[in-house]
């Protein structure tokens, strides 16, 4: 899990696409979370590659793959999605092969996050990792977060000012982590528990969404006094609110990874791998990262960055909160049925 600064490889590349002056555009078509990219950068590769970039954006995972689903994994270039959902997508035969001739700034990108997991390498190019915890207003509650059950089993003052993300895995595996189960249990006296404590939070929690973003949002304006979120998206709020803090639970949670992977069905297959490849070229990758707050796989990058981003634990979790952190794993059919009916009966 380290996050070590490797020396700064060669900038020099030959670019993956070539395109005419005159040519007409071509569109690039992602399927994303919202608020991810640094618009920049996307200004930047439509002028580059005289290209089109329309997105399209999801919630959830599970909204994700729902959206996949109806297309039959169609419809998308470039689709930025989490390591669990890469197994569902690779069954279904959705993405394309992801090479370094192709890609060949993936030399920038990390050994162990590339073999994180076994298929990674070959169909998914590690894209930013970090933690899932709990963002709050600290200048708000009358005591910091360092517990899930502060969030799942709530005082009084909490009641209505609770945001919790509507994934079935996020949602089930933290109330699993809180009562000292693995994120990845299959245990069926520890889901039926896990249910049972989501179902006492529910009279407190306000929605079943993730929180917004913009300045606008109810954590901001301090409607939410507390949500279930990824690090760097709590600390893209921090920027218009002083007061929201972030913490990593005393229990532990989960480690994700999202990755960028380009669909098989995709007729821009070319273009996408240009898009990722100029993603990852350091300079790019490490001003993604500033702007998402969000810690990266690319080496490179990472000896572009401040020592203060590198240094901060709400991005780069020290060795301790790691240790007792877990990677989502997938779990067998009829389990994730039994997932998907509690988090039904919850958020019904």
């Amino acid at each position: 899990m380290s996050a070590s600064v490797s020396a700064l490889l060669a900038m020099v590349l030959v670019p993956a696409l070539s395109l005419a002056q005159d040519a007409a555009p071509s569109t690039l078509r992602i399927l994303n979370w919202p608020d991810y990219f640094d618009p920049e950068l996307l200004t930047a590769f439509e002028a580059e590659y005289g290209a089109r970039i329309i997105q399209t954006y999801y919630e959830s995972g599970d909204t994700r793959t729902q959206i996949l689903y109806d297309n039959h994994g169609k419809g998308y270039d470039i689709v930025i999605t989490d390591g669990i959902a890469l197994e569902i997508y690779l069954d279904q035969g959705w993405l394309a092969e992801i090479s370094e001739s192709q890609v060949p700034n993936l030399r920038h990108i990390d050994p162990y996050w590339r073999s994180a997991r076994p298929y990674s390498v070959s169909h998914a190019v590690p894209f930013f990792w970090g933690t899932l915890g709990i963002g709050y207003r600290a200048d708000l509650v009358s005591e910091p977060f360092t517990s899930w059950l502060q969030l799942f089993d709530p005082v009084d003052e909490l009641a209505n000012r609770i945001v919790m993300t509507y994934d079935q895995r996020d949602l089930l595996g933290m109330a699993l982590v809180a009562l000292g189960y693995s994120v990845n249990s299959t245990d069926e006296r520890a889901l039926a528990q896990a249910e049972d404590l989501l179902l006492h939070q529910r009279a407190s929690v306000r929605s079943y969404a993730y929180i917004s973003l913009a300045e606008e949002s109810a954590m901001v304006s301090g409607d939410v006094w507390a949500a279930m979120m990824y690090n760097g998206d709590a600390l893209l709020l921090q920027q218009y609110h002083s007061g929201i803090a972030y913490a990593v639970p005393s229990e532990g949670t989960m480690l994700w990874i999202d990755y960028y992977t380009v669909l098989s069905s995709s007729e821009n297959q070319d273009l996408a791998m240009a898009f990722i490849d100029f993603m990852n070229t350091p300079e790019n990758a490490a001003q993604q990262a500033r702007h998402s707050h969000f810690a990266t796989p690319n080496t490179a990058a990472e000896a572009l960055l401040p020592a203060e981003f590198l240094s901060d634990p709400a991005i780069y979790p020290d060795a301790e909160i790691l240790a007792r952190s877990e990677l989502i794993e997938p779990i067998p059919a009829h389990v994730l049925r039994r997932y998907a009916s509690v988090f039904a009966n919850v958020t019904r």
